[in-house]
């Protein structure tokens, strides 16, 4: 394998600001901050996201459905339906 071509793969908490959750996994990523946090003892830089499945309306149940019918048929009165030649 070639040296200095793949990037260092290691420990990295991910936290769900919106949430409060935190996940500890492995991970390539770069920081873009010096923030760490102490997890049983272990030091670990921090990546903060803006969503996670903790914070998602489709994981958490919270979404909405969006009534589609009908759509097309409002398109047809707003502006016409188009008769073949």
């Amino acid at each position: 394998m070639k040296k200095n071509l793949h990037p260092d793969y290691r420990p990295v908490v991910f936290r769900d600001k919106s949430a409060g959750t935190t996940l500890l996994t492995r991970s390539t990523i770069t920081p873009e901050s010096d923030e760490t946090v102490e997890i049983d003892g272990e030091t670990y830089p921090v990546v903060d996201v803006e969503i996670s499945s903790a914070s998602h309306p489709f994981w958490t149940g919270k979404g909405r459905v969006m009534d589609t019918e009908g759509r097309v048929e409002a398109f047809h009165r707003r502006y016409g339906k188009k008769s073949a030649p």
